[in-house]
């Protein structure tokens, strides 16, 4: 699949690259997408929730009253979870939601999600570029070139770019990776995906194996 390379002005430079059908052209399994989101969200909860038990209230064990005669039901500690302030009854404890995914159903979980991409046309492929200094108004101009202003967009490095990433940091739509960094999550959250030339080959040896 040949896909045109547009430069930073976001203008057909005439050369064309060629997108390995291996990677971007698959049939999709949405079956592993799924898993692959689903680790990726699993892996972003800190699972440190916690409320204290009865064992772990501060207060008095004593007898609050006596166990006949009251009309009322049996009580021992104020600690008991039936009183105010008392502990949680089944509270939330410390958990680890980490999931584990064999690496082959990872990669083709990526290798599908790009297909769909490349199959609703988000895909761009842009030439390798960098700014002199981190200035948030050169991205936005690298972006409103391309028509991509107001959209979601995930922008892939070949090699990480301080000034590229430091100029993209305060814009909310938009985010910056290398391709060691691409998940599956990130890319179908995003509305158009902006390959670098220099990604190219890293994301076809990261996917291919």
């Amino acid at each position: 699949m040949k896909v045109a390379v547009l430069d930073i002005k976001g203008k057909e430079t005439g050369r064309k690259v060629e997108l390995s059908d291996a990677v971007f052209a698959i049939e999709p399994n949405n079956h592993a997408v799924y898993l692959d989101v689903k680790q990726y969200l699993a892996h972003q909860r800190q699972g440190t929730h916690k409320s204290k038990e009865r064992a772990e209230i501060a207060g008095s064990t004593r007898k609050i009253k006596k166990q006949k005669g009251t009309g009322t039901a049996r009580a021992g500690s104020i600690k008991s979870p039936v009183f105010r302030g008392g502990g949680r009854i089944f509270g939330p404890r410390p958990k680890d939601y980490k999931q584990k995914l064999n690496k082959n159903v990872k990669r083709l979980a990526r290798r599908s999600a790009l297909t769909l991409k490349s199959k609703d046309n988000a895909i761009m492929v842009v030439e390798d570029f960098n700014f002199e200094a981190p200035k948030t108004k050169d991205f936005k101009q690298f972006l409103k070139s391309l028509g991509l202003e107001n959209k979601k967009s995930l922008i892939v490095l070949g090699d990480s770019n301080n000034n590229v990433y430091l100029s993209s940091r305060n814009l909310e739509r938009s985010e910056v990776i290398t391709n060691s960094e691409l998940s599956t999550y990130k890319i179908l959250n995003a509305n158009n995906l902006v390959l670098l030339e220099g990604s190219l080959e890293g994301i076809e040896s990261n996917l291919i194996k």
